[in-house]
């Protein structure tokens, strides 16, 4: 699904990952684990194709096509899904508009078909549904207003209208109470067709994503054990 081969990466001319290489197979719970500031987030961000991380050396494939120099939109578009820490508010974007053009732009990109306005409304309603989010959440703009574990089933809105071949969740337990948190360890468990990068300090919520592979990170480095 994915492999990362001696992936060097800087910030701010400040290296932050040295020589990574990481593979992640088709079905996985892969936990990313480290003490902060080992460079998971780096790692997530890298993948995700921000552009404010530069990648020094190294190649990233992704369903054996190398994605290394591809921007971040086609990323999202070809299945690689980012749920990072912090997500700006955005004034003015209505939550189902959001949802709406991304599900018709993926739709698009990945099978050259349209989704029609009908299949949008009742696919976001069994999400919705799915997740308990009340039904006028979905015309207030994105994340104004909203606390961290309504953020987090915002997230897990997206991740399910857009059903990602690989989705990077950044602490997604971070501000969650735990019944949100256990909410997002049941979708995870139950997207099987999804492959997850999964970073976490919350053995708690470690236990509840039964991880199926584990990666330790420190100071921009993989672990070795």
């Amino acid at each position: 699904m994915l492999t990362i081969k001696n992936l060097s990466v800087k910030f701010d001319d400040k290296e932050l990952l040295n020589d990574i290489n990481l593979t992640i197979k088709s079905g996985e719970r892969h936990l990313l684990s480290g003490h902060n500031g080992s460079g998971k987030s780096t790692l997530a961000q890298t993948i995700a194709g921000n552009p404010d991380y530069k990648i020094i050396n190294g190649q990233i494939t992704f369903n054996n096509q190398d994605i290394t120099n591809e921007n971040a939109t086609t990323r999202a578009l070809m299945g690689i899904f980012l749920g990072a820490q912090h997500v700006p508010e955005i004034n003015g974007l209505t939550i189902t508009n959001f949802l709406k053009h991304s599900c018709i732009a993926h739709r698009h990109y990945q099978s050259g078909t349209d989704l029609s306005m009908g299949e949008f409304l009742q696919a976001l309603e069994s999400a919705r549904e799915q997740l308990n989010i009340p039904r006028e959440w979905l015309n207030r703009c994105i994340n104004v207003g909203f606390s961290g574990g309504e953020r987090k089933r915002i997230m897990l809105l997206r991740l399910i209208l857009t059903k990602p071949k690989i989705a990077i969740l950044d602490e997604p337990d971070s501000g969650a109470d735990m019944e949100t948190q256990q909410l997002i360890a049941d979708t995870i468990k139950n997207m099987t067709d999804t492959t997850f990068i999964i970073i976490s300090h919350q053995q708690a919520f470690t236990k509840m994503i039964q991880p199926t592979n584990t990666t330790t990170l420190s100071n921009g480095k993989i672990v070795i054990k």
